[in-house]
C-alpha cells in the first residue's frame, strides 16, 4: 500500500463511498485506537468501548459528506472528536438514568473524576501523534533495509549507545549515524504528507 492513512482530503472523498472498503480499512486504523481510548478514558468497559467505535464510525459514514474543510469550523479530527465526545456523553447519560434505581451511581462518580475538556483534547492530540509516528514507522521500516531500521531503533527508540550498536550490527559508527539520520528523516517525511494535506 503506498498512501498514507491520515485524514487527507483524499481519504475523506473516498470514504463517502460506503463501498470503498481499502479507504474505510485505511481510516478506521488511523482512528479507531483514538475513538477507543478515548471512550475508555471516560470509563466505558471494553465491550461497550469496541461497540461506541462502531457507532462513531456508522454516524460518520452518514455525515461525511457534509462535512466540508474549512478553517474556521476546524479540522476534520476535531469534528471526528466531538462526533465521538457526543457519543460517550450519550452513553454515560443514558447509564445515569439506569443507574438511578440503585440507589447510587458509579456513573456520575465517574463523571465528577473525568479531566477537563482541554485534557481530554490534549489526550487525543497526543494519542494521534502516536498513532501517526506507529503509521509512518511501519511504512518506513518497509521501504529501507533491515540493518538501517534497526540502527534507527536501537539508538533513536532504545536509546542505545551508538557505538554498541554499531558492533552489535557489525557496521561502522558512521553508518549507523547514517542509517539513524536517513531512517528519521523519511519519518519526519511521511508524518509530514500525513499532516500536510490533513484538514
Amino acid at each position: 500500500m503506498t498512501t498514507s492513512p491520515a485524514t487527507r482530503y483524499s481519504l475523506l472523498i473516498r470514504i463517502q463511498d460506503a463501498q470503498n472498503h481499502a479507504a474505510w480499512v485505511e481510516f478506521v486504523d488511523l482512528y479507531e485506537p483514538l475513538v477507543y481510548r478515548l471512550a475508555r478514558r471516560k470509563g466505558l468497559q471494553d465491550a461497550d468501548a469496541r461497540d461506541l467505535c462502531q457507532d462513531v464510525f456508522r454516524a460518520v459514514a452518514g455525515a461525511v459528506r457534509r462535512w466540508t474543510p474549512d478553517p474556521k469550523l476546524g479540522s476534520f479530527r476535531g469534528w471526528l472528536f466531538r462526533i465521538a465526545k457526543n457519543f460517550v456523553t450519550n452513553y454515560l447519560r443514558h447509564e445515569r438514568r439506569h443507574e438511578r434505581a440503585s440507589g447510587h451511581s458509579d456513573v456520575q462518580r465517574m463523571l465528577e473524576l473525568q479531566p477537563a475538556t482541554d485534557e481530554c483534547s490534549q489526550a487525543v492530540e497526543t494519542e494521534h501523534r502516536r498513532r501517526l509516528f506507529e503509521v509512518a514507522a511501519r511504512k518506513v521500516e518497509a521501504e529501507v533495509s533491515r540493518p538501517a531500521w534497526q540502527a534507527f531503533w536501537e539508538t533513536a527508540v532504545l536509546s542505545r549507545e551508538a557505538a554498541q550498536v554499531a558492533k552489535g550490527l557489525r557496521m561502522s559508527l558512521g553508518a549507523v549515524y547514517i542509517a539513524r539520520s536517513r531512517v528519521m528523516a523519511r519519518l519526519r517525511e511521511r508524518i509530514a504528507e500525513m499532516e500536510g494535506e490533513e484538514k
